[in-house]
């Protein structure tokens, strides 16, 4: 039997019926969707290789356009926030504080992997073609699997924190 006090009690403080949360949910599980299946269309066709006239050209133009859209997922994200009931018990500077030393954590980790890995290795070049020439080991990828990912929804959580 499972309780489900602690989720209706979450629910208290989240309006999940007002549009900008609505929005912001809605970008944030498109984003990862649009980006794989383009990708893998592109390695099952290679249609955007050929339209672009090189597979570095068509990676950097989808990578601009997941640039692009984590843009607007931000934006959606932040007048999500906005709207939201806020917690009385965690308005305060340890809490911003917290939160904004996990923000930078976040950035740390993304930022790294994005010098460690490259533009393509970052933005799905091995769907095009492009491969890299060794795996990467070194930081931030000897501390965790996907660094991307987890500094991500690091910065995230350290945004809602703040």
């Amino acid at each position: 039997q499972v309780d489900v006090a602690a989720m209706a009690q979450l629910f208290g403080y989240v309006d999940v019926t007002d549009t900008g949360f609505i929005v912001a949910v809605l970008s944030i599980a498109f984003n990862p969707l649009f980006w794989n299946v383009v990708a893998r269309w592109e390695h099952k066709t290679r249609v955007l290789s050929r339209v672009f006239g090189s597979p570095h050209a068509a990676c950097y133009c989808l990578g601009a356009v997941i640039l692009l859209l984590n843009c607007v997922r931000s934006h959606c994200f932040t007048e999500a926030m906005k709207s939201q009931p806020k917690l009385e018990g965690w308005v305060c500077h340890w809490t911003y504080y917290s939160g904004l030393a996990i923000l930078a954590v976040g950035t740390l980790f993304v930022i790294s992997s994005f010098l460690a890995l490259g533009f393509t290795g970052t933005f799905l070049g091995d769907y095009f073609g492009i491969l890299m020439e060794e795996k990467v080991t070194s930081f931030p990828f000897n501390i965790l699997d996907n660094p991307m990912y987890w500094g991500s929804t690091a910065i995230y959580l350290g945004w809602s924190l703040m």
